[in-house]
């Protein structure tokens, strides 16, 4: 079993035969407003990779000495089979998810002090506070588990990869299926509910993310999630979205004409950042640095834009001068896996650079075998940074300031694959149509 083994992984971090346990609490309901709406259930990542429990309300203790795995349950009465139709019995659970010990949820305490472990490790403050309120005299350490499971995560096994691909292999089609379907006069939310349909049909009905589901001058703003607007003719479409496949993510963007066809101006943008992305997953090997893919990224992005005649100058002295960060404000990918913005990205003592544009890189280490990336360059046209760009004195040489304030409705454009780092090179789990000319043929059919 998948999570078993992720449990073997985290035991051998710790040393031998130790006199201490792991704490978890997973996800509780969430509820709107103090009523009795309740929001769909997502389990806490962390205990969901050490146990695949996709139930509320429960708990885990992994003893460190035995390396016996407790399970804690809610005892559910009469009035929860009213409102919910069922009552899971302690034999289901255990038949279910196979734990070493299995007990209800009040008897923690109980647990605690037959275990009588020197030190609790915890995964965050409200549960460090729980094990305290015992006042038994637990020592909770909320640091060590933290970075535990951090490593453990960030490498996947095999049995991750495969539900990485299933969830890719949906939404790869989800995403091919909107293409296909978006018109001018359409609205946003359309495309956005198509897209949810076609996960709904495979099985997947957790969504990764807030999708983005950007039209125009939407497409500028990089979390987007109001997608009320209309699309109209001429515009840019930008489809952000992924979903889950047991609890493992998927993201890919894509951005086309919603006419089926780039102008040229769109076209020259457009080049530019699919060769940024294209280049830069060329180049993932194993010992690659992100910051530098994404310093590499962006210099890319800087070409495209010269050529299309919207910056001026030695591309050198915009990238010396941060001249790219107006453009392409955000990192180049993060780490994807149980959490679409995955743990690993800033192992400890590592620090975010103190640079405009590269200091959002959401993961700054070198690449290993095991890892899961995104790579989503993007150039967008933003009033809020370029008006004082080329109001500046020192900005404003490498801006050609006419063409460039005609671009604020311009929206803008990102391309983003799903990227395994292998021991010879990489696997692209994205397929997704992203060749002007196959876009154009599948928009224009």
């Amino acid at each position: 079993m998948m999570h078993s083994k992720h449990r073997e992984k985290l035991f051998s971090l710790f040393d031998e035969g130790q006199n201490g346990v792991v704490f978890i609490q997973g996800s509780d309901i969430l509820y709107r407003n103090e009523t009795d709406y309740e929001y769909p259930f997502r389990q806490e990542s962390n205990f969901w990779y050490l146990t695949g429990v996709n139930e509320p309300e429960c708990a885990l203790i992994l003893d460190l000495k035995t390396e016996d795995y407790h399970l804690f349950v809610p005892k559910r009465d009469a009035q929860y089979a009213v409102w919910h139709g069922y009552v899971k019995s302690l034999d289901s659970y255990h038949e279910q998810y196979s734990p070493d010990h299995l007990h209800y949820g009040n008897e923690i305490l109980t647990v605690m002090n037959e275990i009588k472990p020197e030190k609790v490790y915890c995964l965050n403050e409200a549960d460090a506070e729980l094990i305290e309120d015992l006042n038994r005299g637990f020592e909770a350490d909320v640091e060590a588990l933290q970075d535990a499971l951090t490593y453990c995560r960030v490498l996947k096994t095999d049995e991750e990869l495969e539900y990485m691909r299933k969830s890719a292999q949906v939404n790869n089609l989800a995403h091919t299926e909107v293409m296909k379907a978006i018109k001018p006069g359409m609205y946003e939310y359309e495309m956005k509910a198509l897209f949810t349909k076609i996960q709904y049909e495979n099985g997947l009905q957790q969504d990764a993310y807030n999708g983005i589901f950007a039209s125009g001058k939407n497409g500028a703003i990089l979390h987007y999630v109001e997608n009320t607007s209309q699309i109209k003719d001429g515009d840019l479409f930008l489809l952000d979205a992924g979903h889950e496949y047991k609890g493992y993510a998927s993201d890919i963007t894509r951005t086309y004409p919603a006419n089926g066809k780039f102008t040229s101006l769109q076209a020259g943008v457009y080049d530019g950042v699919l060769e940024a992305l294209n280049s830069c997953i060329e180049k993932v090997e194993p010992g690659i640095k992100m910051e530098d893919l994404h310093l590499h990224a962006a210099r890319t992005i800087m070409q495209g834009l010269k050529e299309a005649d919207l910056v001026k100058g030695s591309v050198d002295d915009m990238m010396e001068n941060d001249i790219f960060a107006l453009f392409f404000p955000h990192g180049l990918g993060h780490f994807l896996g149980l959490d679409t913005h995955d743990v690993g990205g800033y192992p400890k003592g590592v620090e975010r650079i103190d640079r405009p544009g590269i200091q959002y890189l959401r993961a700054r280490r070198d690449l290993q075998p095991g890892m899961v990336i995104t790579i989503e360059p993007g150039c967008y046209f933003v009033p809020a940074l370029l008006i004082p760009a080329i109001e500046d004195d020192t900005q404003s040489k490498f801006l050609n300031a006419d063409k460039l304030t005609k671009m604020f409705e311009f929206g803008g454009i990102r391309i983003e694959d799903d990227i395994v780092v292998t021991d010879d090179g990489y696997e692209n789990l994205t397929d997704v149509p992203k060749e002007r000319a196959d876009i154009e043929k599948i928009i224009g059919a």
